[in-house]
């Protein structure tokens, strides 16, 4: 933006961090977490993970013992064919689960992300749409004299924090959906293991749930950029017979209440999915 006015500028600084956070966020949706930061938070998790399978082994035996013994209600109920079989091919499963679960959440994340991408090329949308000060809003600004641009200023310090705020409470909620996929993956093989006894494969599936809604919540987010994208696109109308002050402030408070809107979408993402899709 071309203009000495510093009110201009105020306002300008604003939506560059808010720009910014916006190209933050569709990077992180079209990362993988192998790829994050050069891969080295995710060899560490494969680490863990691979400690934490042992356990999952473990508890694995157990799951199966507590589940054995509360679903039979006798130890000649145990010899019948039908049952060892059927207790046979739950321990194999959850043996199979706890085994193999890394690769089945790594292929479900890839085909979520690979819904991503579908979608944004579906849209052409390759970068989130910048958000910029209109030109007549500028010269608005800049035309205003000095008894008018202190309540200018107050206008635009305002709106200016609030915008700041709003892309840092945005950015932390897709960094806070990234760092709960490496949880979930660390972490895996505890869940997974309950899948050996019937009492306790409830904590399985909602492990799974859990983690489907956590991949999913990246659609969603994307979609609501994409939506923004379109708004920023059609900047807010500004009146141009009307005083300065209450043009900037018509303006901020329209950009504001569309930068809430996200936000709002973004925070809510995983309850969405949830409520979509039934999990």
């Amino acid at each position: 933006m071309d203009s000495d006015n510093w009110i201009v500028h105020n306002l300008q600084n604003a939506l560059d961090i808010w720009n910014e956070k916006m190209g933050e966020i569709v990077g992180l949706l079209t990362t993988l977490p192998a790829d994050f930061r050069g891969g080295g938070i995710w060899e560490a998790i494969l680490a863990i993970h691979g400690t934490v399978q042992a356990v999952g082994f473990a508890l694995l035996v157990l799951f199966f013992l507590v589940g054995m013994v509360k679903t039979c209600g006798s130890f000649v109920e145990v010899k019948k064919p039908e049952v060892v079989f059927k207790l046979f091919i739950r321990f194999i499963l959850a043996k199979a689960a706890i085994t193999h679960g890394l690769e089945f959440m790594m292929a479900f994340l890839s085909v979520v992300q690979g819904l991503i991408e579908g979608v944004l090329s579906t849209v052409g949308f390759s970068a989130a749409a910048p958000t910029v000060l209109p030109l007549e809003m500028v010269e608005a600004i800049e035309s205003a004299d000095f008894l008018n641009s202190i309540p200018l200023w107050a206008v635009t310090l305002l709106g200016g924090l609030f915008i700041t705020v709003l892309s840092f409470v945005m950015i932390l909620s897709v960094y806070g959906r990234f760092f709960k996929i490496y949880m979930y993956t660390a972490i895996a093989p505890v869940p997974l293991a309950s899948f050996a006894g019937e009492p306790s494969q409830s904590i399985g599936k909602s492990f799974v749930k859990s983690y489907a809604a956590v991949c999913l919540e990246g659609a969603i987010i994307v979609l609501a950029c994409v939506i923004f994208s379109l708004f920023a696109g059609s900047p807010p109308t500004v009146d141009a017979s009307a005083p300065v002050v209450t043009q900037v402030w018509g303006y901020i408070g329209e950009l504001i209440f569309n930068m809430l809107v996200l936000v709002g979408m973004v925070k809510m993402a995983d309850r969405i999915v949830r409520e979509m899709m039934g999990l």
